[in-house]
């Protein structure tokens, strides 16, 4: 039987919510990962210090909280015993001065910049890309070694929004050289042949855009699981998405972008953007890299490249993994995975 070890895998995209479903799978994730990005797009979203240091203890307080329901949680482990679990702080973006983020820079790894309204919980973002009106706030961040995330998208046809983002990365990474941008969660080709356009560019990639197009979202029967901003676009994009990570490209990192939402929520009209990953991401990830024979990349696209680009140190954490079928949980406490009652063909067998 085939074995695979990860040694401190890392999410650098994750969206943990708060309250009860922060209780409820916070543990998820702390469970196989050493650490995540923490997204900051709460209500309200997190702007100042004291904000951001008790939406930490909140995370902390959770992922160190015993399962309520232990059966609910016997398919991928112990989930009393997490480990090692560090959450990466982001503040939702703003014009902030100097002083504060100075004053912040110690207890946060990077902000985080929303258009205004392009996705969840998004409202408050940035209406105008006035560069000049950003500049000091950019500039201090550069200074600082603050990173800057973007969720790219305009508010075009959903399908152009990505592909239509690409000249303002060009303009941020070209007025800004010294400012480390990460393009969020791409999906298209010409976010691909951007990253290599700038050496401040970098980019996260979620499991289910290397798994899906349009098609599997919509091609038929709807599925509302499967919905998320941005949309997964086509199969050529996701091609390129895929020989990118398989070989573990410098300048990409692993980022779940997944985003939890009641089942209620999803399966309904209105339906919420987000795509539930976190309890199977590792085992998809080993499911792809092992299909192209790339199990030997994987390590750098889950850990080693967002060690790199970050500059952090995670906790250490080691996890087995196998090649023997899984079969995914209908819910998590009422959340929705994706693949839910499906079978895939690798498991979890130990974390260390």
């Amino acid at each position: 039987m085939k074995q695979h070890t990860l040694l401190m895998p890392l999410d650098m995209h994750l969206h943990l919510r708060d309250g009860l479903m922060l209780e409820n799978i916070g543990v998820l994730s702390a469970y196989s990962f050493s650490g995540a990005l923490i997204m900051p797009n709460l209500v309200p979203p997190v702007r100042s210090k004291e904000e951001l240091l008790a939406y930490k203890q909140r995370i902390l307080n959770a992922v160190g909280m015993e399962a309520a329901d232990e059966e609910e949680f016997d398919d991928i482990g112990e989930f009393s015993d997490n480990g090692g679990f560090e959450p990466y702080m982001t503040l939702f973006y703003q014009n902030y001065d100097k002083e504060f983020l100075t004053d912040v820079a110690e207890e946060l790894t990077a902000i985080k910049l929303y258009p205004a309204g392009i996705t969840t919980n998004s409202e408050g973002g940035v209406k105008n890309f006035d560069l000049e009106e950003m500049r000091p706030t950019l500039e201090a961040m550069a200074e600082l070694e603050i990173p800057l995330c973007v969720h790219g998208e305009t508010d075009g046809f959903v399908m152009d929004r990505e592909a239509e983002f690409m000249n303002i990365y060009d303009a941020l990474a070209s007025n800004f050289p010294n400012l480390k941008i990460i393009m969020e969660h791409i999906t298209t080709k010409e976010a691909v042949d951007m990253l290599d356009k700038h050496p401040n560019l970098y980019a996260t990639i979620t499991v289910h855009h290397l798994l899906i197009s349009l098609d599997d979202v919509a091609g038929g029967m709807l599925k509302p699981h499967l919905f998320c901003k941005p949309i997964a676009k086509r199969p050529e994009d996701r091609d390129a998405l895929l020989k990118i990570a398989l070989d573990a490209h410098p300048k990409v990192m692993f980022g779940s972008d997944s985003a939890p939402h009641p089942k209620d929520k999803k399966e309904s009209c209105g339906c919420a953007a987000g795509v539930f990953t976190a309890p199977i991401a590792l085992q998809l990830l080993c499911v792809i890299f092992d299909k192209h024979g790339k199990l030997d990349n994987l390590q750098a696209f889950v850990s080693d490249n967002a060690q790199s680009i970050y500059g952090i140190c995670p906790e250490f954490k080691e996890v087995t993994l196998i090649q023997e079928e899984f079969t995914v949980p209908e819910s998590y406490k009422g959340v929705v995975p994706m693949y839910a009652g499906e079978t895939i063909g690798w498991s979890i067998e130990d974390v260390d």
